[in-house]
């Protein structure tokens, strides 16, 4: 909920209105996981909230840990579903790659969530619950000691698709009355699904990073059905009327593959594509899934893609691969538990 929200409830329950916002201060900022913690509430309140509502926080249901840190939390996302989320460490930075759907329509050929095919959209508190109940856990009675820097909308099905609970969690993760976030610390990414594309520019300032992974046309066709529905030259031309040379920040995002998208001509149809659009290119190591036959493109193909890049005068750099030994790496997200 939201603070106009839990006013609502407040004012239901014969309260004041300022209740509400103390209600969003122990839900969010506190990390309340009962009403009975909320000591600032009368005993009496407290009862009426909880027989009318719950906090609605659940613990992962299992966790794995990579050797290099990187943890993969699976989460409940009930009827016998479940979503997965990664926690990625990297010195002073702590990133948490959040769920949005359980599936994906999007069916991209090279993505392990993308077989499972779309089971389900997320709700807001669905995506709450994976960056408010990862460990460590709060000392009770104290403010939860949340490690992360930064969340990035990177997981399980395409955020755009289930636009409305993805802004409201973005909503609270940046709202004074949530966890007042600059927006900087929060990346979207999409395949490019227009006209959300729009709204979330429009009406939010988070990052935003759009999974290009091939300027072939026909190719990205071929590899990602979205193509066809959102043309990579639409998507580009929506991005052109936007502002990222200061503090907002535009990635794409392109997997490389040995033999398929990772010669000079391909960086070439990619430097076309950006034109004069600010951007900075994120070149990610491919990672194989069951009955894909594709294959990563070697160390001396990405140096030499990122090379030609730079020289273009775009920033390109090559993405840390993450978790790869525990199947949470980019594209390998199944909840397979």
């Amino acid at each position: 909920m939201n603070l106009a929200e839990l006013q609502d409830v407040a004012y239901k329950g014969g309260m004041p209105k300022f209740v509400g916002k103390q209600l969003a201060e122990w839900i969010y900022a506190k990390g309340a996981e009962s009403f009975d913690e909320m000591v600032n509430i009368s005993k009496k309140n407290k009862q009426w909230l909880a027989d009318n509502y719950i906090i609605g926080r659940e613990l992962p249901v299992k966790s794995s840990k990579s050797t290099d840190g990187t943890v993969k939390y699976l989460f409940s996302a009930g009827n016998g579903r479940h979503i997965e989320s990664v926690y990625i460490p990297d010195h002073d930075r702590a990133t948490l790659c959040v769920s949005s759907q359980v599936g994906c329509k999007m069916n991209c050929y090279f993505c392990a969530t993308g077989k499972l095919g779309f089971k389900a959209n997320l709700t807001a508190a669905d995506i709450m619950n994976q960056i408010l109940s990862i460990p460590p856990r709060p000392t009770k009675g104290m403010a939860p000691m949340n490690p992360l820097t930064n969340v990035v909308f990177m997981g399980m099905g395409e955020p755009l698709d289930n636009f409305g609970a993805v802004e409201r969690a973005i909503e609270i993760l940046t709202a004074p009355w949530g966890l007042a976030w600059s927006p900087k610390r929060i990346t979207v990414s999409t395949v490019g699904k227009l006209p959300q594309l729009k709204e979330l520019l429009d009406r939010t300032q988070v990052h935003v990073a759009i999974s290009v992974h091939t300027a072939d046309i026909a190719q990205r066709e071929s590899m990602m059905p979205a193509q066809k529905a959102f043309p990579i030259s639409s998507v580009m031309k929506c991005l052109a009327g936007y502002d990222f040379s200061h503090q907002r920040r535009l990635s794409l995002e392109y997997i490389m593959w040995r033999g398929v998208n990772d010669d000079i001509a391909h960086a070439d149809m990619l430097v076309k594509l950006i034109g004069d659009i600010e951007c900075r290119v994120n070149l990610i190591r491919f990672h194989a899934i069951p009955g894909v036959d594709l294959y990563p493109a070697s160390e001396e193909r990405m140096l030499m893609f990122r090379n030609y890049l730079n020289q273009k005068g775009i920033t390109a750099t090559i993405r840390a691969s993450r978790g790869e030994d525990i199947a949470a790496a980019c594209g390998m997200l199944a909840a397979k538990s």
